[in-house]
């Protein structure tokens, strides 16, 4: 269990520095004085949308091979990254 919770956070700890919820973040922070409300609220907007992923990866792990998600979350991931650097995102 706690291999799975150590894998887990390394790989979104990674993922999410400086990506543009982080740097969306900071500006958000920039302009306050209070940054508890604004750590809470992107806290808690983390840990909304990580249940909405594992909900879905789970039951989308009752229908589909795993392997079929793997690939479809990396063609995703692809196709964000050339719509990003095209400036469409």
């Amino acid at each position: 269990m706690w291999k799975t919770v150590f894998t887990t956070f390394i790989l979104i700890f990674l993922a999410e520095l400086g990506d543009k919820t982080q740097l969306s973040t900071m500006l958000l922070a920039s302009k306050t004085d209070r940054i508890a409300p604004v750590f809470v609220g992107s806290a808690c907007a983390l840990i909304l949308s990580s249940l909405l992923g594992v909900l879905a990866g789970s039951i989308l792990n009752n229908y589909i091979p795993p392997h079929y998600i793997k690939a479809g979350s990396g063609v995703a991931f692809i196709g964000i990254g050339i719509l990003l650097l095209l400036g469409k995102i």
